[in-house]
């Protein structure tokens, strides 16, 4: 059975776009069939796997929208068992052209993978930094959530945040949406901050919170640069060796 898993933070730079990418790689290499949309404008996710946005002619805009066949749209990747469903800037006036009458706004990622979920064991999502209408339509669509959570100042408003919005989600819209949990990202056991941030993470939210700590590791900003995942890029690296370890955890719930 396909599982949903948005990967969501209303704070920009705590690494959910690095998760989207190496989540879905590591599970791929423990030969699970991957789908990751990529929701995102800024279209990160699609260039840190290799593709060239300015050439792609359709993208995730265009399926919400009903003009493309999804699987006409999606693409191939460097990766075996990873696919992606691509974006680009165009997607940020999406909530501009909900005024032309489209029934079900907040269902439009959910109807389209209706019909393609059961190819994949696992479709992970990246959101864009707010919670706005391309946010709603990937919680609406999903089994559950995973929250990065920056070891630095300011964590825990965010993830607070995050938890006020996913209730109004669940109260609204998709009433089974679950938290895959808080997975802690640029984790340095050098310093006090970082220490305090994951000890308070783990306190709150013990039975949610992830084993598994993302560190801080030149590698994966490498990786990302060169448009390869890090599990592919340096696959013996600490920050490799985090989301395969990831990947696990999470393939434990299967």
């Amino acid at each position: 059975m396909t599982k949903i898993i948005s990967i969501a933070n209303q704070k920009g730079g705590v690494g959910k776009t690095i998760t989207s990418i190496n989540l879905s790689a590591a599970l791929a290499h423990f030969n699970r069939k991957i789908l990751l949309i990529d929701m995102d404008p800024q279209g990160d996710s699609s260039k840190g796997l290799g593709l060239d946005i300015a050439l792609c002619d359709k993208t995730v805009f265009d399926v919400l929208l009903k003009k493309e066949n999804i699987n006409d749209v999606i693409q191939n990747t460097v990766v075996d068992n990873l696919d992606l469903l691509p974006a680009k800037l165009v997607l940020t006036t999406l909530d501009s052209l909900m005024t032309l009458n489209v029934e079900s706004p907040y269902t439009m990622l959910k109807d389209a993978i209706g019909d393609i979920k059961k190819k994949y064991d696992y479709i992970i999502i990246d959101c864009p930094p707010s919670l706005g209408l391309l946010t709603i339509n990937s919680l609406v669509a999903s089994n559950s959530v995973l929250i990065p959570v920056q070891c630095e100042y300011f964590a825990m408003d965010a993830v607070t945040q995050m938890l006020a919005n996913i209730s109004k989600i669940q109260a609204s819209f998709n009433k089974d949406l679950g938290i895959e949990g808080f997975l802690l990202t640029m984790y340095d056991s050098k310093t006090t901050l970082g220490n305090e941030v994951c000890m308070q993470i783990r306190g709150l939210f013990k039975e949610n919170t992830f084993l598994t700590q993302v560190p801080r590791n030149i590698s994966i900003p490498e990786s990302n640069v060169k448009g390869v995942p890090v599990t592919v890029y340096r696959p013996t690296s600490s920050g490799a060796t985090a989301y395969l370890s990831l990947a696990r955890e999470i393939m434990d719930k299967e």
